[in-house]
């Protein structure tokens, strides 16, 4: 989990070496989560990786992580349409991705909105690869302090039933 230095925060899983999953607890589009969203994952040097995808909605997104020392930068650039219309996607995305296409079509692309920020990481855990308890169910308000007080997930990242 990260927050930007805007506020933002965000969780985010490396679910394996192309796919990420993730969920928006803070800034214009919390509430939005994806499972399953193919990424380009390099390793740029030891310590410090870049991760970069599109999203349906035709977000790009471009992190450069350096976990070691509790940082990352990211870029994000936001169609018009986002900006203007976040409530659309404030989804589960997964279950939505013709209404993403729907809206890419219909609003403006251009101009984008760039929000490049750094972010300090608050949170790193170690779940393995593909588990998909991760990121499993919409955010909640406290989720995030859940986590973080190990209150959400067991010794194996599975979830803790409530």
């Amino acid at each position: 989990m990260y927050t930007y230095d805007n506020g933002w925060e965000y969780e985010w899983y490396a679910k394996n070496d192309h796919t990420v999953d993730y969920r928006i607890h803070g800034g214009m589009v919390a509430g939005r989560w994806v499972k399953d969203q193919e990424a380009n994952i390099v390793m740029l040097t030891p310590g410090i990786y870049k991760v970069a995808w599109t999203e349906p909605t035709g977000t790009d997104v471009a992190l450069d992580f350096v976990p070691n020392e509790k940082k990352l930068n990211g870029t994000i650039f936001f169609p018009a349409w986002v900006k203007q219309h976040p409530e659309i996607t404030v989804t589960f995305q997964n279950e939505h991705i013709d209404r993403m296409h729907e809206a890419r079509e219909k609003y403006d692309t251009y101009p984008k909105m760039v929000v490049p920020e750094f972010a300090h990481i608050t949170y790193i855990g170690d779940s393995g690869q593909n588990n998909e308890d991760v990121i499993a169910e919409a955010p909640y308000d406290g989720i995030t302090n859940d986590i973080r007080a190990g209150k959400y997930f067991d010794e194996n990242y599975r979830r803790i039933k409530k």
